[in-house]
């Protein structure tokens, strides 16, 4: 098990190597009751290209995590930074322009803009970004994830395996730097599921992206090169392969 850095030291040499950086991240939601602790005190270093399962029970914390280091909510107190950037010192539009050009992200819930095409879905990251080639890329992308036959077709024409994987195709066509995926296969079947997640393992590599999952399931946790277990808003473990393995 790795031991928790304290967030008053300095950064090791590791930390400044770290794609992903976050300390002392904390989240704090009112209530009816009073404010609710959803994050706690999060250390974590992420190196570049590695793969990264986030677990833990319903309320442990994890989707919350994901959306913070997306830059999607905002922290109550702590620091996030990627590529050596602090997320949590930017304004909203230098948030919304770093997250396009660094970051890849996967929903369960799909996301897809019903009124555009797969082809379109997939190039509209890239058009933001001003890529001459957007369709040309996306096009390619589709292909990648099977669907070179769908191009044209609209989210309510494909099926949930298949608008998971243009999904997929959007967020890995710009080649980020951090791929987000909060349980990718929570609204799809085992086999579609298991189709899906080798695709997304595979790109991954393929792109050198750094992977941070988020997965109730623990056959696709066991595929990743680390763990992170999270409960009641704390990191409880954080596992490599090698050491799961000795």
């Amino acid at each position: 098990m790795d031991v928790i850095a304290n967030p008053n030291t300095p950064p090791s040499t590791a930390a400044r190597a770290a794609l992903l950086s976050v300390r002392g991240l904390e989240l704090t939601v009112p209530s009816a009751a009073g404010p609710v602790n959803i994050l706690r005190g999060i250390d974590l270093d992420v190196s570049p290209g590695e793969i990264l399962g986030i677990v833990g029970p319903s309320g442990s914390g994890k989707t919350s995590l994901m959306m913070l280091v997306a830059g999607l909510e905002s922290a109550t107190r702590g620091t996030i930074t990627v590529a050596g950037r602090e997320l949590t010192a930017m304004d909203e539009d230098a948030l919304a322009a770093f997250r396009r050009d660094h970051f890849g992200i996967v929903f369960q819930s799909f996301h897809l803009i019903p009124t555009m095409t797969a082809l379109e879905n997939v190039a509209v990251p890239l058009e933001l970004a001003g890529r001459q080639d957007a369709f040309a890329i996306a096009t390619a992308t589709l292909g990648k994830v099977g669907l070179a036959h769908r191009v044209t077709h609209y989210p309510g024409q494909l099926s949930g395996g298949e608008q998971q994987r243009v999904a997929l195709a959007r967020a890995i066509a710009p080649k980020p730097k951090l791929l987000l995926a909060d349980e990718p296969t929570g609204n799809l079947d085992g086999a579609t599921g298991q189709a899906v997640m080798d695709l997304l393992f595979g790109l991954a590599a393929e792109t050198d992206a750094t992977l941070m999952l988020i997965t109730h399931d623990p056959r696709l946790a066991e595929r990743c090169g680390r763990q992170v277990s999270l409960r009641d808003g704390r990191i409880v473990s954080d596992v490599r392969a090698l050491d799961r393995a000795a």
